[in-house]
C-alpha cells in the first residue's frame, strides 16, 4: 500500500507494521506490542497516521494521545482511547457491557459517580482488561489495533494499564502501536509500557517490537524540498535545509513552508537566510513569531497551552478574557500562521509547538492562569478532581480554600482507583500550608492513600500524623491501626505491635481500646519469632474467653483466641465454639467483612484457617468463596484476591483435591506476581503449592517452586501459612536430604514449642521428624511419635489422630503396626482430608498384604490427583499377585 502523504526514509517502520498487521489480520489474529521512538518532530504521529491508514479497511481502530499538561488527570488516555466506542451505546447497553464491572470501571471513565468500597489500581486495569475485550467484540468481528502517541506523556494510570495489557497480548487479537521521545519516558520513570511488559510469549517468542526512528538523509530532505517548492531547487539550498534543520522532518516541513511564505528562491545564493528563518519554527523563533500575531492572539494561545489537550473554545475564551468573536479571530490567525488547528476543540499542530507556547509563559502569569482554569472548571461543575491538575500548579500562597479543594480531589481520585493522584494532590496540599490543625489530619489522609501502593511511605506520615496535635480520638484509633497494618505489610511485625501497644496505653477505656488491643493481639500473634508467646497466649484467653460476640470488638478477640487455640492444638470443639461466636449467623458481621476497612480483611481470613486446620472445611470453603466473590465485586483484584485464591487452594490441599489445589495456588501466585514480589501472600501460595507437589509426589517441581520464590531462611518476620520451616524440611526429606531435613525440622520444632503452638496438621515437624530419625535415633524418632500423638488427641480432629497413628505404626511391632494403620484409616475416614486418608489405607493395605485394600488407596489416590501414590499402590498390588 502506497502511504496516503509523503513519508519519506520510513519503508522499514512501514514494512514492520504491516508485517504486525498482517499478523493481527491474519488466521491466527495474533496480537503484539510495536514501540516507536525518537525525538520530538521526528515523524512519529505522521508515521502513526499512515499506520492508521493501512489498518482502517481491516481493523477496529482506537487511538489516543499523551500531553504535556495532563500527566496529572487519571485515566486520561484510557478515556480517549475507549470514548469513542462507548458513545455508541446507550446508558443501559453500557452497563450490560460493563456487566458487574460497572462499579468498578465506570467512575474511572467518567461514566458514573463512585460507589461502594474505594477499588483498588490493580481491579480498575482488570477491569479495563475485560471492558476493552467486550467492546472490541460487541462494534465489529475485526481485529483491534490501539494507538497510543506521546506515550511519555501518558497518565501513570493509563501507562500502568497499557503495561499490565500489553503483558497479556498473546492471548488477544489486539496490536498495540505506541510512539514516544526516549528521552522524556526515562526521565519521567513512570513505567516504560515496553519495558515494563512481559517479554516473550509462552514459546519463548519476542513479543515487543522497537523501533527508533532516524533523522532524513540529505537526499531524503531534498526530495521533500523539491515536493514543496519545485524541481529548481537547488543541491546547495537542499543541502543547507538539511543542515540546519538536522534532518527532523517537522522542522523540515516548517522550514520549507516559511521559505514560501517569504517567496524565497529555492537557490544557493538564498541558503544564508535560512537559518534564520528555521529559528523561527522553534522556541524563542516560534514565541516571537506569535508575538507579531498580536496581544489577543499571543493570549489565547496561553490560555490553550494551559488547558494542553482536548481545548474548548469557550473555556479559552474564558481563560483569556475575551468575548466569543474575539476567540474566533483569534482562532483564525493562529491556524492560519500553523500554531493551531479545528476549531472547538482546538489543538496545536504539533507537540513542539504547545511546549514552546507553555514554556514562554511567564512563570507568574502561568500560575495565575492555571488558577484561574481551575476556578473556571469549578464553575462549569466538573469537579475538584478536573480541576487538580491545575490547581497542582498554583504557587503556595496559604489558601485554605484551595486545600479543602485538594483534600476533596484526593477522595475522588481514590474513589476511581487512582491512588497515585491522590498522593499529590495531598503533598500539594501540605505545601500550601493547612492549618496547624488540619495538618495531622491531611497527614492522616496522606498515609490511607499510599497504603497500598508504599507501605513504607505510609508508616512515615502517619508516624509524623500521631506525633502532633489535630487527631480526635476516633482517628488517632485508626490512624494507629493502619500504621500497624503498614508496618506488618513491610515485614515488620514487631515494630506495629509496639505502635498499638503504646497507643493503647494512653487511650481510654471502649472501643477504640478494644481495637487497639485485638490488633495488638493480632499482629504480636503473627509474629514468626515471638519473645514469650505462651504468656501473650494467656492474656489473650483471659480478655477473650468470656466474651459473647456482642459487638465487634468482641468478636475480633474472639477470632484471634480462636486461631490462637489451632496454632497451640487445643480442643478443637472449644475452637469451633469461639469461631461461632465471632460471627453472625455463619458469616463475618458487617463491619468485619472481607473489605470492610475499620479492621481489614485479615480477622475473617483468620477465622476461615482456623476452620480449615480443626477439619471444618466446609466451612472454610464457603467463607473463602466469599472472599473471592466480595474482593471481585469491589475490584479488589491485586494481593487481596491474590490471598484469596490461595486460601481456596488451601482447602483443597486439606480436602485432599491437590489437582484443584494447585490449580487455584498457582492463580494465587499469578495474582500476586503482578502486584510485586516478595509479599507476604507469595510466602503462603509458595509454601502451599510446595506441600501441595509433594503429596503429588512432583518433588522436582516442588524445588523448582521453592528456588523460583526464594522459599527458605531467612524466612518473613512473619508466619507462613502453614509454617514455612517445616514444610521446607518436608521438601529436603523428599529430595533424600536428610540431615539439611533434620537440622530444619529440629529448629521448627524448638521455635514452636516454645511458643506451645503443638497443632501437628499446621505444622508437621514432629511426625517428618521422626521419620526422618527412623534408621538414625529410632528410640528418639519413636518418643517424638507418641508426644505428637498426645498433642493429636488434645485436639481431637480425626485429621490430627488418624496422621499422628499413621506415625506411632512406624515404631510398634507388625501385627501392632497394622492395628494402629486400621484406627488411623478409621479416623481419617470421619475426616474430609482426602489424601492424607489415601495414604493411611495404602500403608495399611501393604502392612497386611491385602489386595483389597491397596485397590482402594490407588482409587482413593487417583481421585485425590495423587499420581505418585496411586502408582506405588498399583505396585504394591502387581507384587502381592506375584507372590501368590
Amino acid at each position: 500500500m502506497k502511504p496516503s502523504r509523503p513519508l519519506y526514509e520510513r519503508e522499514p517502520e512501514l514494512a514492520v507494521a504491516a508485517e504486525a498487521l498482517d499478523a493481527l489480520c491474519g488466521a491466527q489474529a495474533a496480537g503484539g506490542f510495536l514501540v516507536f521512538s525518537g525525538e520530538g518532530g521526528i515523524g512519529k504521529t505522521a508515521l502513526l497516521d499512515e499506520i492508521q491508514a493501512m489498518a482502517a479497511d481491516r481493523c477496529t481502530v482506537w487511538s489516543g494521545r499523551g500531553g504535556e499538561t495532563v500527566t496529572s488527570v487519571p485515566f486520561h488516555v484510557v478515556r480517549q482511547l475507549l470514548q469513542p466506542a462507548l458513545d455508541q451505546f446507550p446508558p443501559d447497553e453500557t452497563r450490560a457491557l460493563f456487566g458487574d464491572w460497572f462499579e468498578i470501571i465506570a467512575p474511572a471513565l467518567g461514566l458514573a459517580e463512585p460507589s461502594g468500597p474505594q477499588p483498588d489500581p490493580q481491579g480498575v486495569r482488570d477491569g479495563l482488561d475485560y471492558v476493552v475485550g467486550r467492546l472490541a467484540s460487541r462494534l465489529s468481528h475485526r481485529p483491534l489495533l490501539l494507538i497510543v502517541d506521546d506515550a511519555h506523556w501518558a497518565d501513570g494510570e493509563s501507562l500502568a494499564w497499557l503495561a499490565s495489557f500489553t503483558a497479556r497480548l498473546g492471548e488477544l487479537p489486539v496490536l498495540v502501536v505506541q510512539a514516544h521521545r526516549p528521552q522524556e519516558m526515562a526521565e519521567r520513570n513512570a513505567g516504560y509500557v515496553a519495558d515494563r511488559a512481559a517479554e516473550r510469549d509462552s514459546h519463548g517468542q519476542e513479543k515487543v517490537t522497537r523501533v527508533a526512528l532516524r533523522a532524513l538523509t540529505p537526499d531524503a530532505t531534498a526530495v521533500l524540498v523539491r515536493s514543496a517548492l519545485g524541481e529548481h531547487a537547488d543541491d546547495p539550498f537542499c543541502r543547507e535545509v538539511w543542515a540546519v534543520t538536522g534532518g527532523n522532518p517537522y522542522e523540515a516541513v516548517e522550514l520549507v513552508a516559511k521559505v514560501q511564505d517569504h517567496e524565497l528562491p529555492p537557490v544557493e545564493e538564498s541558503a544564508g537566510e535560512l537559518r534564520a528563518l528555521g529559528a523561527s519554527a522553534r522556541g524563542s523563533g516560534l514565541v516571537a513569531r506569535l508575538e507579531r500575531l498580536g496581544t489577543n492572539a499571543n493570549r489565547f494561545a496561553w490560555a490553550a497551552a494551559v488547558l494542553g489537550t482536548d481545548i474548548s473554545q469557550e473555556l479559552a475564551a474564558t481563560l483569556a478574557g475575551m468575548s466569543p468573536a474575539e476567540a474566533a479571530d483569534c482562532t483564525a490567525r493562529l491556524r492560519d500562521a500553523r500554531i493551531v488547528s479545528g476549531f472547538d476543540p482546538l489543538e496545536f499542530v504539533h507537540p513542539l509547538i504547545a511546549s514552546a507556547v507553555y514554556r514562554s509563559i511567564p512563570s507568574a502569569t502561568r500560575t495565575a492562569m492555571h488558577g484561574r482554569a481551575a476556578w473556571a472548571i469549578t464553575r462549569a461543575g466538573l469537579g475538584p478532581a478536573a480541576a487538580s491538575r491545575h490547581l497542582l500548579e498554583v504557587h503556595p500562597d496559604d489558601d485554605q480554600e484551595l486545600v479543602a479543594q485538594l483534600r476533596e480531589a484526593a477522595r475522588q481520585h481514590l474513589a476511581v482507583g487512582a491512588p497515585e493522584a491522590a498522593r499529590r494532590c495531598l503533598e500539594r496540599a501540605l505545601e500550601e500550608p493547612p492549618r496547624p490543625k488540619d495538618r495531622a489530619a491531611l497527614l492522616y489522609e496522606l498515609g490511607c492513600a499510599t497504603l497500598l501502593s508504599s507501605p513504607p511511605t505510609t508508616v512515615q506520615h502517619l508516624r509524623a500524623a500521631l506525633d502532633m496535635p489535630g487527631l480526635d480520638d476516633g482517628l488517632r484509633v485508626d490512624a494507629t491501626f493502619r500504621l500497624a497494618a503498614a508496618l506488618a505489610h513491610n515485614n515488620q511485625l514487631k515494630e506495629a505491635a509496639l505502635a498499638l501497644a503504646a497507643e493503647a496505653a494512653r487511650t481510654d477505656p471502649g472501643p477504640g481500646l478494644m481495637r487497639l488491643q485485638a490488633a495488638h493481639f493480632m499482629w504480636e500473634g503473627m509474629q514468626a519469632v515471638e519473645d514469650d508467646g505462651p504468656t501473650r497466649s494467656r492474656r489473650l484467653t483471659r480478655n477473650a474467653d468470656h466474651l459473647k460476640g456482642r459487638d465487634n470488638a468482641e468478636r475480633a478477640l474472639l477470632t484471634l483466641r480462636a486461631f490462637d487455640g489451632m496454632l497451640r492444638g487445643e480442643n478443637a470443639q472449644l475452637i469451633v465454639d469461639l469461631c461461632e461466636r465471632a460471627l453472625v449467623d455463619g458469616s463475618p458481621a458487617r463491619g468485619l467483612g472481607w473489605t470492610d476497612t475499620e479492621w481489614g480483611f485479615e480477622l475473617p481470613t483468620m477465622v476461615g484457617i482456623t476452620y480449615s486446620f480443626v477439619d471444618q472445611l466446609d466451612r472454610a470453603e464457603s467463607l473463602f468463596g466469599e472472599a473471592v466473590r466480595a474482593f471481585e465485586i469491589s475490584g479488589w483484584s491485586g494481593a487481596h484476591l491474590a490471598f484469596a485464591h490461595t486460601l481456596l487452594g488451601m482447602v483443597h490441599r486439606r480436602r485432599g483435591r491437590l489437582a484443584e489445589a494447585e490449580g487455584f495456588l498457582r492463580e494465587g501466585l499469578r495474582l500476586a506476581d503482578r502486584v510485586g514480589s516478595g509479599l507476604p501472600v507469595h510466602w503462603d501460595a509458595t509454601c502451599l503449592l510446595i506441600d501441595t507437589l509433594l503429596a503429588r509426589g512432583r518433588t522436582e517441581e516442588a524445588r523448582s517452586i521453592a528456588d523460583r520464590y526464594h522459599f527458605g531462611p531467612p524466612y518473613p518476620s512473619a508466619m507462613v501459612l502453614p509454617d514455612g520451616p517445616c514444610i521446607r524440611g518436608r521438601l529436603l526429606l523428599a529430595e533424600g536430604r536428610t540431615k539439611e531435613a533434620i537440622a530444619e525440622l529440629e529448629a521448627a520444632g524448638a521455635a514452636l514449642e516454645a511458643r506451645e503452638r503443638f497443632n501437628g496438621i499446621w505444622a508437621p515437624w514432629a511426625a517428618d521428624l521422626a521419620r526422618a530419625l527412623v534408621d538414625e535415633d529410632p528410640a528418639r524418632a519413636a518418643h517424638l511419635a507418641a508426644r505428637n500423638r498426645v498433642h493429636a488427641e488434645r485436639l481431637g480432629t480425626p485429621t490430627a489422630m488418624g496422621e499422628a497413628l499413621r506415625c506411632v505404626a512406624l515404631f510398634a511391632p507388625p501385627e501392632r503396626s497394622a492395628e494402629l494403620l486400621a484406627e488411623a484409616v478409621g479416623h481419617l475416614e470421619k475426616s474430609t482430608s482426602g489424601y492424607e486418608h489415601a495414604l493411611a489405607r495404602f500403608e495399611y493395605g501393604a502392612a497386611i498384604g491385602s489386595h483389597r485394600e491397596l485397590a482402594r488407596a490407588q482409587k482413593q489416590a487417583m481421585t485425590c490427583g495423587a499420581e505418585v501414590l496411586a502408582a506405588r499402590a498399583q505396585q504394591a498390588r502387581a507384587s502381592i499377585r506375584s507372590s501368590e
